[in-house]
């Protein structure tokens, strides 16, 4: 519901919140649950990195799409790449994402490992 209400005439978190590739995949009549879904997303991605929405990372910095089948996965630019490189010293990591949707909530799991 706290989506579908920003949604109605506030384009501006749309632009701020969802990257391009996001924004042209949420449409029709199930946009509220894809936006919902994708916030929850990137919300569990910065818990599960530690920083929560800071040290230079926004919205933006992550991504989340879907393959040929439709599961979702996270799509990092370089910025986010490099931080969890360093927080980590790792030089490579997987991410793993779980989407769900029932009525009225959108929930998301996130888990990076080495």
């Amino acid at each position: 519901n706290r989506i579908k209400k920003i949604l109605k005439g506030n384009r501006s978190f749309v632009e701020r919140i969802y990257t391009k590739y996001e924004r042209t995949s949420c449409f029709g009549n199930k946009k509220v649950y894809c936006y919902a879904k994708r916030y929850a997303a990137k919300e569990a991605f910065v818990k599960a990195l530690g920083t929560g929405f800071r040290y230079g990372i926004n919205f933006k910095n992550i991504e989340i799409k879907n393959d040929k089948i439709g599961k979702p996965f996270v799509k990092l630019d370089k910025i986010v790449n490099l931080k969890i490189k360093k927080k980590f010293e790792v030089k490579k990591f997987n991410i793993f994402l779980s989407i769900s949707d029932v009525t009225e909530y959108a929930i998301a799991n996130i888990i990076i490992t080495k």
